[in-house]
Formats: structure tokens, C-alpha cells, sequence
């Protein structure tokens, strides 16, 4: 069951996120211009009507100025106070060309990145407020942009052009680009609900994992897309994970649980869900363990056919050769493509975003919906 933060908005939140220090606040942002931020405990801190009354669409705390939130509302980004917001301390205005759908910072800090309906990715040297990049290939709406963790000038976007892209800041032009239409052709589609046709892969939301390399990308096409940055900073399509059955709005990388490859994912479907990808999303890691597996059953086998085998019995050829086909058997699992979820909640409403937060230790998922109201998952099971 999830718990309900209620009373911090008056109409359907569209965003929240959460400060990465250990008793760090949570912001969320709905329609009408409401920033709302939260304690841990989901208590409502403050909240702020922004003046201009466009939708909060995305909002993100400094990675390294926790004290500071920033929030886009149509073309500008508020800078705020999350702990008295009665009005904003900032602005960064005229930052986005069109209504700013996604933020990201840098690991430093230093640079913020956000997509717009423009089409561009716009790169904002923070301490100025002056934008110091824009990266233009999409040819519709940007709809996602993340900065790749341990690598300051590298990020990649997503947009309703079925594109992921890979940049960096010292060049004008994408390092590698993944059409989503195109290698979407080659998965099979998954189980639709009442024979629901599927739009396009129109990409809606990118995240790139704590190791920097794994990408995963949710698209209306009902399909979470993994990716994969190589040597070479070229950009490997890996897979597709095929647990919902409508389009997926939102998928997030959690970085505080045992491994940088969980995933959490939500989408139109109301299904919330939590993907270990480790296997799709690095496959240098697959590799070594599938090769470990393979060695371990060889080996057990082997062993088996010491110990067991009869001093004088007619011929076991068959039997022996099941018993290698078993212990193949035994490793497959590592090398499976789509792994399933390994947990998932009915949220029943469409899902808005979700933003994986530690609330006072406890590992956790908050998502919002169509309500004005926050739902907060356990993930302790994991």
C-alpha cells in the first residue's frame, strides 16, 4: 500500500524531485504554478504560487547548493529558497526558446541543461545565468536531457523525433545518435490491453545510471529502451524492456540501492515499476558473469560425471547428454533479454513522473498522477 502526501497543491502535479543529501527535502511541481517542497516525513515545508501561473513542469535541486531549487514554468527557471518560499531568490529568464519540458545538472554543479518544445538543448553556465550552449539536431519537441554522472560535459536528450542523442559540450553536433523507429522494427511489440494500437517511440523521458555509461529511455511505444555508451563514446542500442502496456512517461535510475542498474518506470498504464537491467544495461558485466556461470555449471558438471558415473552400466549417453542441456539450462537466465520487473505496483492513474528518493533510510518512490496528491512506494523488498 502507498502512503498519500496530500495538501500541498490544488491541482495535478506534473514533477517532483528530491535533494540527494541524507535529510535532503523533496519538492514537487504541479499545474497553475505551485512549487510545493516537503520534509522526509511528508510534512508540507513551504509553498509558492509562481506569478506568471504557467505549469511547473520539472524541477531540480543543486547537487551541490541543496538550499537551492529550480523550477521552469514556461520559458524561465525560479530559483527558490526550498525552505522559505515567498518568493523566488532568482531567475533565469529567457533561458528556453519554447515551454521547458526537462533540467539537469552537472555533477559540479556548474552547468544546467534543459530541453525544450523548441527542439533544443540549451546549457546554462550557472554561476552567470547565461546560456553558454545550444545543441540543435531534434527536429520536434525535446522532451528530456540528462547530464551523464562522472562526466561533466557529456549528456544525452530525447525527443517526440523518436532520437536519443549523445553530446558533448565541446562539440556542435550529437556524438552518436539511436533511432528509437528504427530499432523498435526489430522488438516484439508487448502485450497491448484490449488491442490498443501503439503510437510511435516517441521518446519521453531519458536517465542515465550512476556508472555514467547505461541510458534508459521510456517512449510511447510501451517499451523502456536501454542503451549503452561504448569506447569511443559511440552509442550501443541494447534492448527493450516490454512490462507495460501503454506508452511509459517516465524512467528513473535509483542510485542508492545495491547496484547503479535499478530501474524505476511508470507510465499511462498506472503500472509503477522496479527493473534490476544489469545484464542488458552493461553488457561487459553480462559477459563475465554469463562466462562465470557457464564455467561453474561446466565445472559442476563434470564433478557429477566423476562421482556418479557406474563402475559397469550400459551406455548413459542420453542421460549424460540431458544433463548437459540441464546445466546449460542453469545459466540462460543470465543472458535473458527482458528480465521482467522485480516489482510492481497497480497504481491505477496515469503517471505523471517518479522520483526514487532514501526517506530517512528507507528506500523509496515517490510518483505522482493525475491527483494533487503525492504516493509514496516502499522499495525495502528489494
Amino acid at each position: 500500500m502507498a502512503l498519500r502526501w496530500s495538501g500541498g497543491h490544488s491541482a495535478p502535479v506534473l514533477c517532483v524531485d528530491a535533494a540527494r543529501a541524507p535529510e535532503g527535502l523533496l519538492a514537487s511541481g504541479s499545474e497553475g504554478g505551485e512549487v510545493t517542497t516537503w520534509t522526509q516525513d511528508g510534512t508540507r515545508l513551504a509553498q509558492l504560487r509562481l506569478s506568471d501561473g504557467a505549469d511547473v513542469t520539472c524541477a531540480a535541486f543543486s547537487p551541490v547548493a541543496p538550499g537551492l531549487l529550480y523550477a521552469a514554468h514556461g520559458e524561465t527557471v525560479s530559483v527558490l529558497d526550498p525552505r522559505s518560499m515567498k518568493a523566488p531568490v532568482g531567475e533565469l529568464s529567457g533561458v528556453g526558446e519554447d515551454e521547458i519540458n526537462s533540467l539537469s545538472f552537472n555533477e559540479t554543479g556548474a552547468m544546467l541543461a534543459l530541453a525544450d518544445d523548441a527542439g533544443a538543448v540549451r546549457v546554462v553556465e550557472v554561476q552567470s545565468g547565461k546560456v553558454c550552449r545550444t545543441l540543435r539536431k531534434h527536429s520536434n519537441i525535446c522532451s528530456s536531457v540528462a547530464f551523464r554522472p562522472q562526466r561533466p560535459q557529456s549528456l544525452v536528450s530525447a525527443g517526440l523525433d523518436m532520437q536519443v542523442m549523445l553530446w558533448n559540450l565541446q562539440k556542435t553536433r550529437p556524438l552518436g545518435i539511436v533511432s528509437l523507429q528504427e530499432v523498435s522494427v526489430h522488438e516484439e511489440p508487448p502485450l497491448l490491453k484490449g488491442g490498443q494500437m501503439f503510437n510511435p517511440p516517441l521518446a519521453h523521458c531519458v536517465s542515465v545510471a550512476s556508472c555514467g555509461n547505461a541510458l534508459a529511455c521510456a517512449a510511447e511505444d510501451g517499451l523502456v529502451h536501454l542503451m549503452h555508451v561504448g569506447s569511443g563514446s559511440r552509442l550501443h542500442y541494447q534492448g527493450a524492456l516490454k512490462g507495460h502496456t501503454q506508452g511509459v512517461s517516465q524512467a528513473h535510475f535509483i542510485h542508492f540501492l545495491s547496484h547503479p542498474y535499478w530501474l524505476a518506470t511508470g507510465g499511462n498504464d498506472g503500472l509503477v515499476a522496479i527493473w534490476d537491467v544489469g545484464q542488458l544495461a552493461n553488457p561487459v558485466e553480462a559477459k563475465t558473469r554469463t562466462a562465470a556461470n557457464h564455467k561453474k555449471a561446466k565445472s559442476r558438471h563434470k564433478s557429477k560425471q566423476h562421482h556418479d558415473k557406474p563402475k559397469a552400466q550400459p551406455s548413459t549417453e542420453g542421460s549424460e547428454k540431458d544433463d548437459d542441456e540441464e546445466e546449460s539450462g542453469s545459466a540462460d537466465p543470465d543472458v535473458v533479454k527482458d528480465p521482467g520487473p522485480r516489482l510492481s505496483f497497480n497504481h491505477q492513474d496515469k503517471v505523471n513522473w517518479v522520483c526514487p528518493a532514501s526517506l530517512k533510510g528507507q528506500p523509496s518512490l515517490l510518483v505522482a498522477d493525475q491527483s494533487c496528491s503525492l504516493s509514496v512506494y516502499s522499495l525495502s523488498g528489494l
